[in-house]
């Protein structure tokens, strides 16, 4: 956007960072990165994208608004990381690891035989007339997906296609089973399906095909 300050978000990795291709190969798990009050700001942000949704501001509120997101984004960069290192995605005492670019959910039960997760799509991830916006709903699947493959192969494993059936409408503000697991591998390709149900209504169902990824690759 012209005018807009320049953001020093795309810090680069250095050997205090080490990946693998597009991913960490080597990383410890940690709830201690980003401090013990990370997940109440993780929540604060998801709250404040949730009230913006649906918020219809006078031209003073708006400015306001403006200006102490202003404010907040001056004080974030200067406590910018490299993708590497940052607690967003690897916080797995929280939901969705605290992404926030991932609706929340809250892992039941993983492993080689799939994965059970309760997620719920909140107010910013309205689509209309008061039911989920199916982008999010694709890529609530997509991201666990993406980890029953990985948790079926031991290793890392990127999207190859995911076609998503919305069966009914999915409910805002409810938690609801997920369900992903490898219906079958041929070498390195991983065929995931899946099922969100609110109750016994299937919401929507998923065909994916994931592939592992080998030393290295990106």
């Amino acid at each position: 956007m012209k005018g807009a300050p320049e953001q020093d978000w795309n810090v680069p990795a250095d050997e205090r960072s080490r990946h693998e291709g597009g991913f960490r190969a080597d990383f410890e798990v940690t709830t201690e990165i980003g401090g013990p009050h990370y997940g109440e700001m993780i929540e604060q942000v998801r709250t404040l994208m949730d009230k913006v949704r649906y918020a219809a501001p006078s031209p003073e509120l708006a400015d306001e608004v403006i200006a102490n997101l202003r404010g907040l984004n001056e004080k974030l960069d200067a406590v910018a990381v490299d993708e590497w290192t940052t607690p967003s995605g690897t916080r797995i005492d929280l939901p969705s690891r605290g992404n926030i670019t991932l609706p929340p959910y809250e892992i039941i039960d993983g492993g080689p035989d799939g994965v059970h997760a309760k997620v719920t799509f909140r107010r910013f991830h309205l689509g209309g007339n008061g039911v989920a916006h199916g982008g999010h709903v694709a890529v609530a699947f997509d991201d666990l997906g993406g980890m029953a493959a990985a948790l079926k192969l031991r290793g890392v494993a990127r999207t190859a296609y995911l076609t998503v059936q919305y069966r009914s409408l999915t409910p805002l503000d409810k938690p609801l089973d997920l369900r992903v697991w490898v219906d079958r591998f041929e070498g390195r390709k991983y065929y995931v399906v899946g099922t969100i149900h609110d109750g016994d209504r299937l919401c929507a169902e998923v065909d994916a095909l994931f592939i592992a990824l080998k030393p290295g690759q990106a």
